[in-house]
């Protein structure tokens, strides 16, 4: 993969998110985005920038295709997509979401303390 284009479809897909959640994220539109994904446009340092900040991605495997793509530990994707599905419910949801979280903590705190 040695394209920077390529890399940042890569990241994109590795952490699940569409082309519209991505771009909001480094703050540039879907089209520009699109274009960078697509190889039409090369994206400049300040993008790249912001895309190793907000996702924790190495600049240099970024920029160059050296090293490791997550400077430190790989985010914990799926903790970014229940953050992403909880914005999207109404507030009725996100309550009874947060609702069943807690009594699914319960139940797990009361089964290993079963267990002992």
């Amino acid at each position: 993969m040695n394209e920077v284009n390529e890399r940042i479809k890569q990241l994109r897909s590795v952490l699940n998110l569409t082309q519209i959640e991505f771009s909001e994220k480094i703050y540039v539109s879907q089209s520009t985005f699109g274009d960078i994904e697509l190889g039409g446009r090369k994206p400049n340092d300040r993008i790249l920038k912001l895309i190793s900040t907000e996702f924790n991605v190495s600049f240099d495997w970024l920029k160059n295709g050296i090293g490791e793509i997550f400077d430190e530990e790989r985010p914990d994707i799926k903790l970014e997509n229940l953050i992403r599905i909880y914005k999207k419910l109404d507030k009725t949801l996100q309550n009874y979401l947060l609702e069943q979280s807690e009594l699914l903590l319960k139940l797990s705190e009361e089964n290993v303390i079963n267990k002992k």
